[in-house]
């Protein structure tokens, strides 16, 4: 699933082979090594990243196991959204390394790119909107997105549905880009504000961060070093 290939390929020939890169493999190990270094004690992930964090804890406590209690297995907290589903092709989650740019929301998509790829969104020609996951994954994909942007207001996503009976899928796809809109509005505003006036602060915040990560890891590998004996 992660070489994206086409339903009918087979993942041994050549032409899939090659498409197989170190990172595929090495990232989970790189993974495990940025949280334990940091010492993190729980980690927010999607649902594809519990197998990861699983892995991180299995580095840890074989660590621990030989050399004392050295490394802090972290704790899984997964997002309530466990999946957000690609807008194009409803079957595969959202990615920012999707090919087309339509499949995904930008924290940075101004209004009306956000109405653009909601209105373009694969849907279905059933009328009228429902909660079908299995047979209507695109329009169910639209009520996850606003239920979990909106969670307070909605006790499940069927909620949704039956406060707004009645609507047609051009109004629903409208409301849920309303929805979208006005949940990344202040995030993308921060984000104008610091990229065209903010230049400076941006650097000092990154030599921060730099001396707290170089700090933390520091601390980390002297007592790892040192119950190691090296």
């Amino acid at each position: 699933s992660k070489l994206d290939l086409p339903e009918n390929a087979n993942p041994l020939d050549p032409s899939s082979k090659t498409r197989l890169k170190l990172g595929l493999f090495s990232y989970p190990v790189l993974q495990a090594a940025d949280i334990l270094v940091h010492r993190a004690t729980h980690v927010p992930v999607g649902h594809d990243q519990s197998q990861h964090l699983e892995f991180a804890r299995d580095c840890a406590d074989g660590f621990n196991h030989v050399y004392g209690k050295v490394l802090v297995p972290p704790n899984t907290l997964l997002s309530p959204a466990k999946r957000v589903m690609a807008l194009d092709r409803p079957q595969l989650k959202m990615s920012k390394s999707h090919p087309n740019p339509k499949s995904r929301i930008l924290l940075t998509d101004s209004e009306q790119e956000i109405r653009k790829k909601v209105a373009a969104a694969l849907t279905d020609s059933i009328d009228g909107v429902s909660y079908d996951p299995a047979q209507r994954p695109g329009v169910s994909n639209l009520v996850d997105l606003m239920y979990h942007l909106e969670e307070p207001q909605w006790a499940t996503p069927q909620s949704i549905l039956t406060e707004n009976t009645g609507l047609s899928l051009k109004a629903f796809k409208s409301m849920v880009a309303t929805v979208i809109d006005k949940h990344l509005e202040p995030t993308r505003s921060r984000y104008e504000e610091l990229m065209y006036s903010g230049a400076q602060r941006l650097e000092h915040a990154a030599l921060t961060g730099e001396e707290k990560a170089k700090k933390s890891a520091d601390g980390t590998m002297s007592v790892v070093r040192n119950a190691m004996g090296l």
